[in-house]
């Protein structure tokens, strides 16, 4: 049984004198979920506008971004339209990736190492542009001589090391659980693997969801906003009710003298 999606070639790329590129389940599997987040995106937002009547698809695209830009609000504390294009991609394609994974020969591209190392690089790019787009090259580039300039060598290290960290834990999570799966199902080949299965399936939606959420707060660093921030502003303060009511609220009696 091929438990890596690498590992499976679905067929080979004619290239001329060349010879063939075989082309693997890796591949073949992302554009699959990549045509089903534009087509399943195209047909949610079709005919979607400020207008009634509001339509299902429209109150559940809308809770979807609401939601992750309530997520993104907590992490970053300020305005979650300038991440929400990516973060939110990242965490449908991981969501997508993992849930299709429970569907019979369909392997989750999740399930490669070079697919997580991918994703993880992503990350690793957008976090120096958003801290540059917010803090300056400068102000970018001082974050890592902070506490002492000494620091500066660790603070590379720890930046590489967190990327190699978030590509193995979302590659070892979706993977250690293909290979359960595939040894109970030559060992005990029908009830536990239904369940494993469903576990599976929660397994994957928290996974996207510790990618996401672990990529903005990476962004947020790197941005100098404190996570929760947003959370933590006073509330605005509202004028005393006699300042607001005025003499409207004096008695009658009193309004007529």
């Amino acid at each position: 049984m091929q438990l890596s999606p690498d590992s499976e070639i679905v067929f080979t790329l004619p290239l001329g004198g060349l010879g063939g590129w075989p082309v693997s389940a890796t591949i073949v599997n992302t554009w699959i979920v990549m045509a089903v987040l534009v087509a399943v995106g195209r047909l949610a937002t079709l005919g979607i506008g400020p207008a009634p009547p509001v339509s299902r698809w429209r109150i559940a695209v809308e809770l979807l971004i609401a939601m992750i830009r309530d997520q993104i609000r907590q992490i970053g504390g300020g305005d979650p339209g300038r991440y929400l294009p990516f973060v939110g991609t990242l965490f449908l394609y991981v969501l997508l990736s993992n849930v299709l994974g429970v569907i019979p020969g369909f392997m989750s591209p999740t399930g490669s190492l070079s697919t997580t190392v991918a994703l993880a690089l992503c990350v690793l790019v957008a976090v120096p542009i958003y801290g540059i787009a917010d803090n300056g090259l400068l102000g970018y580039l001082k974050r890592y001589f902070r506490p002492s300039p000494l620091m500066a060598p660790f603070n590379v290290i720890g930046e590489l090391s967190r990327t190699i960290a978030l590509a193995v834990r979302l590659y070892g999570n979706v993977m250690s659980g293909t290979v359960v799966v595939a040894v109970l199902l030559a060992v005990v080949p029908f009830f536990f693997p239904v369940l494993l299965q469903l576990l599976g399936l929660l397994t994957g939606v928290i996974q996207a969801y510790i990618f996401a959420v672990l990529a903005m707060v990476y962004i947020a660093s790197a941005s100098g906003a404190e996570p929760g921030a947003a959370e933590n502003q006073p509330p605005p303060t509202n004028p005393p009710p006699s300042t607001q009511t005025g003499a409207s609220d004096a008695p009658a009696s009193e309004r007529t003298r």
